[in-house]
């Protein structure tokens, strides 16, 4: 980047600066171009030969209101980029928006607004100038969308230099002129705006060059492209909404969890956030010390259980946000062990990135490059952990990374690799110092050990501030006294015991109160001074207290199994899914309203938000599991895993084909819509989730299980009449990778059982099978019956078992495309050597000719796919073949410039014509006289005259309806309908289409057809 400077001899000198380093603040200039030949360029500038252009008076303003306010440097587009450098130009239509954004003033100079005479305050009267204001070219260019959206300070000028106001006092004029939503105007993050939304906003704007109207817009979705100029509008535009697709995909598959709705769903189950319960923070000296000394980047705040650490981040968050500028970032993730969506340090890494892209998406390039050769698997295979620390890494060392605040909350609850989250953070909080972490955890003595490592941080032990937390909890306590008075009806004397018996109790301990006052508003109000005694102090033997009511109800055995449910789900289950597993429900699957009441009984442990369940916290999980085994286990843990994993047999025995009536083959995932009611809301669960309980059941290698997981058990069973129906609901539950770890979980599981043969072999089968055909079963469910089983190999099981569920309309030739075997190699013996580059039908549609880079044509029987004959004798690639109408004669270009007529049944070359240039697309026309070419036409009976200039009608290939391939060649359609999706190895380099025949040659030199009846 360059910037101008005004040397001590008043010149201007252009100084190169490092955007890696310390960039000087600096002014930017927003006008609109005169004649090319009237602005200042570059060469201009460095051999100061500028000062007689009229251009030249736009860089004196700027560099005189630089100077008045403060500002040594300042920018100008028409003179600090080398434009005969194409890629210094690449990276400066890339640039721009960044370099607006980051400037410290942007002049708008307004050419064609004077501002008139004064008004007696020495100002511009705006009833004079606000007229040609709204006219102003300024308003109709291109290139201006972005220099009023990117910078904080737009300010503008009259043609005389007069101040006439900034976006902000001027800012409703803006909006009526450009219709632009305040907000945007105001700094919101674009990000928030839709893409068809901010399309508009260039919609009655104009740019010099037409690709200028695509490249403007660059920064305004935060995407790179190279500009190609010469490509045209419509490229351009093609090429940006690709890219902004790509993002958008890249975006859509990192995001696990939205952490901004899992803190409004944690403040909605404790009741709310009390503004008064947390502003002691804000005066704390250890918390002053992290906001205010750049040197202090990591703030660590560790407390006990129910201390009220995560309302506590809550808080500061909610401060955070109307403390820090629009520009800078606040990016934070809960981690909740009962959940594991958010329990795992890749979890937390994925949260805070999702944050970060979504308020800066520039920052996505980082991710795009591994995602772009990865895919989805990026964020969840075996090295998602090394892959998203080094990219988080290379986020945080971006010079162009705004100001960040990273906060995760429960760092204990990190139930999967706690030590490498624990090692990142200690060396992540010190990369930099626009950087500073927030983090709270229990008082573990393993986290103390590797925190303690962190140079650059600030504790802060909520036992060590037992004064304010003490203040904080008695408001808490307040409040909810308060509540229950309005509810319950207290009398003044009832209110002040509770009151002073929650005070004298709560040990500074906001859970304990939260969970007295839960169990006292289902007491009743005569009841509740005799109740009150009983609650004791101390978490652990408030829990005990609530077992033991449990235990002595009237429901205690079903209170028992919900709990022991519950504490070993692998995340919050809804209402449905919970009476689904659990076998004493199946009576009141009609009877829900019944079946929350039960959850209430267990108020003390479990709370029902939106139907679905989650425990109150953490603590209450950790005692069922430690103190509470003997109620809730009586027969171990392992055994209550075991039950869970046949129950989930049990009610996956629902699923069928189509379970969305979805209809169409190729329905995309992305727009289906659960039906009402939802077939999945009960087996939700037990579809993702069935392995990862027999996994960690004991019993795998107790009796009951044995019979489970030998050959014809239930597992085989299952498997066998439901293995495609349960992929789709996993597509359909957009969990298809989950499946594919607990396909591979099950198949360790089997490994070495000699009583298993049969089950063995089709659970390794069932895994090859969903590792070929994920995407295509991801993107479109009902490919399970499609895609996957026509392009499964001829030995396949899953193929075998499920071959009723193939599509009969539909044939694939040879029959041996396919192979026999997973690991056999899939091209046929007759195939060509290299790439295939150009198919097409005979008219009659009896044969299919290929062209290859391997310098032959090969014609085939389309009936039988067999190679009838191989034509050599060019020599080089040929690009292109074509049959003659009468089907009797074929053409094939070639790179060697020649063109070949042979004879199609007898494979002799009839012709060689030397047309001296390169052909890559060539069809006879209706006589079969001549050949139409992309250079012209050639006649075939006077091969002297060889070029005849085309006619005004471009000549097109016959367009086909009924069968055909998608533009992308990802499809196999009908009447544009989605039918069949292609494995990449299947795709086309070229195709034919002739009545209900697809002819495909790829690029491994297979040919193959498809036809449909």
């Amino acid at each position: 980047m360059r910037l101008v400077q005004c040397s001590d001899a008043g010149d201007f000198v252009l100084t190169q600066v490092n955007e890696a380093s310390t960039v000087p603040p600096y002014a930017i200039l927003s006008h609109t171009w005169g004649a090319d030949a009237d602005e200042v360029t570059f060469d201009d500038l460095t051999k100061n030969t500028s000062k007689d252009k009229p251009g030249y008076e736009k860089i004196r303003f700027c560099a005189e209101q630089a100077a008045r306010d403060g500002l040594d440097y300042f920018w100008v587009d028409t003179c600090c980029i080398d434009k005969s450098n194409r890629a210094e130009l690449s990276h400066a239509i890339n640039s721009m928006f960044r370099w607006y954004h980051k400037a410290t003033r942007c002049y708008v100079y307004l050419q064609d607004v004077p501002s008139h005479p004064l008004n007696i305050n020495e100002e511009p009267s705006q009833s004079l100038w606000i007229s040609a204001f709204r006219r102003s070219r300024w308003f109709t260019r291109g290139w201006t969308l972005q220099e009023l959206l990117a910078p904080a300070s737009v300010e503008f000028f009259s043609c005389e230099g007069k101040r006439l106001g900034d976006k902000s006092s001027l800012g409703q004029q803006i909006h009526e002129i450009t219709v632009i939503p305040e907000l945007a105007l105001q700094g919101a993050p674009l990000s928030q705006f839709g893409v068809n939304e901010r399309l508009s906003w260039i919609e009655f704007r104009e740019t010099k060059r037409e690709e200028d109207r695509a490249y403007s817009l660059l920064g305004i979705f935060d995407v790179h492209i190279p500009p190609i100029y010469g490509e045209g509008m419509e490229s351009a535009f093609r090429r940006l909404r690709e890219e902004i697709a790509k993002q958008e995909k890249c975006i859509q598959d990192l995001h696990l969890t939205d952490p901004r709705n899992d803190k409004k769903r944690i403040e909605d189950t404790k009741g709310g956030l009390l503004e008064d319960s947390y502003h002691w923070i804000l005066e704390n000296a250890n918390f002053r010390q992290w906001r205010d000394d750049e040197n202090s980047r990591l703030l660590w705040i560790k407390g006990d259980p129910g201390k009220g650490k995560t309302m506590l981040l809550c808080g500061i968050i909610d401060e955070l946000k109307k403390l820090i500028a629009k520009t800078e970032i606040l990016s934070y993730f809960f981690c909740q062990a009962t959940d594991s969506r958010i329990n795992s340090a890749t979890a937390v890494l994925r949260g805070l990135l999702y944050l970060l892209v979504k308020q800066q998406p520039s920052l996505v390039s980082h991710i795009q490059k591994e995602y772009d050769h990865a895919g989805k698997a990026l964020f969840e295979n075996a090295n998602a952990w090394v892959a998203l620390s080094d990219i988080f890494t290379n986020i945080l060392q971006d010079p162009s990374l705004n100001s960040t605040y990273l906060v995760v909350d429960a760092l204990d609850e990190c139930v999967t690799d706690l030590p490498k989250l624990l090692e990142f953070v200690a060396q992540k909080s010190c990369v930099s110092s626009r950087v500073k972490w927030i983090v709270s955890t229990r008082n573990w003595s393993t986290i103390e050990e590797r925190l303690e490592m962190t140079g650059e941080r600030v504790r802060l032990c909520l036992e060590l501030n037992a004064e304010s937390v003490a203040a904080a909890v008695s408001i808490f306590i307040k409040h909810k006294v308060l509540q229950l008075a309005q509810w319950k009806k207290y009398n003044p004397k009832t209110r002040d015991a509770v009151l002073y018996h929650l005070s004298s109790n709560a040990d500074d301990t906001f859970l304990w109160v939260a969970l007295v006052c839960q169990s006292l508003k289902e007491t009743p109000r005569y009841n509740t001074l005799a109740k009150l005694n009983a609650f004791p102090p101390g978490l652990d033997s408030l829990y005990e207290r609530m077992m033991r009511q449990i235990s002595a109800s009237d429901s205690a055995c079903l209170s028992q199994q919900i709990l022991a449910l519950m504490a070993i789900v692998y995340r919050p289950i809804t209402v449905l899914e919970l009476v689904a597993l659990v076998e004493s429900l199946d009576d009141m699957a009609d009877d829900l309203e019944s079946v929350r009441e039960i959850i209430s009984l267990c108020g003390s442990f479990l709370t029902n938000r939106g139907d679905t369940v989650y425990f109150v916290h953490q603590s209450a999980k950790d005692f069922l599991v430690a103190k509470a085994t003997s109620e809730i286990f009586p027969s171990g843990i392992e055994a209550a895993h075991y039950t869970v994993f046949s129950r989930s047999l049990k009610v996956m025995s629902t699923l069928q084909r189509d379970m969305y009536s979805l209809g169409e083959w190729g329905y995309p995932a992305k727009l289906v819509e659960p039906p009402d009611p939802d077939p999945l809301a009960a087996p939700r669960y037990a579809c993702i989730y069935w392995i990862d309980h027999l996994s960690d059941s004991s019993l795998t290698s107790a009796t009951t299980s044995l019979v489970h997981l030998q050959d014809g058990g239930a597992v085989y069973e299952f498997l066998r009449e439901k293995y495609l129906y349960w992929l789709e609901a996993l597509s359909l539950c957009k969990s298809l990778s989950k499946g594919i770890v607990s396909v591979a979980k099950l198949k360790a599981l089997l490994d070495e059982r000699e009583d298993a043969a049969m089950l063995n072999g089709f659970v390794q089968d069932a895994h090859r099978f969903i590792m070929a055909h994920k995407v295509a079963i991801e993107n479109s469910p009902l490919q399970a019956y499609a895609s996957a089983l026509l392009f499964s190999p001829a030995s396949s099981l899953v193929k075998s078992y499920f071959k009723d569920e193939e599509p009969q309309w539909i044939t694939i030739k040879p029959s041996n495309i396919t192979g026999n075997q997973w690991s056999a190699c899939l091209s046929t013996l007759e195939g060509h050597s290299d790439m295939v580059n150009s198919v097409a039908f005979s008219h009659d549609s009896a044969q299919l000719a290929s062209a290859s880079s391997d310098k032959t044509v090969k014609i085939w029987d389309a009936s039988s796919s067999a190679c009838l004959s191989t034509l050599e004798g060019h020599s080089n690639w040929v690009n292109s073949v074509a049959f003659s109408h009468d089907s009797a004669r074929l053409a094939s270009a070639s790179y060697d410039k020649t063109v070949k007529i042979w004879d199609a049944s007898s494979g002799a070359c009839l012709q060689t014509l030397n047309v001296g240039r390169i052909l890559y697309r060539i069809f006879f026309d209706r006589t079969d006289s001549y050949l139409y070419t992309g250079i012209g036409t050639i006649s075939l009976r006077n091969p002297a005259d060889l070029i005849v200039p085309l006619d005004n009608e471009e000549v097109q290939q016959p367009q086909y309806k009924g069968v055909a391939l998608s533009s992308d060649g990802v499809w196999i359609t009908y009447n544009s309908k989605m039918l069949v999706w292609l494995p990449s190895e299947y795709r086309p380099s070229c195709s034919a289409v002739s009545d209900n025949t697809i002819g495909v040659g790829v690029g491994s030199g297979r040919v193959w057809f498809v036809s449909t009846s």
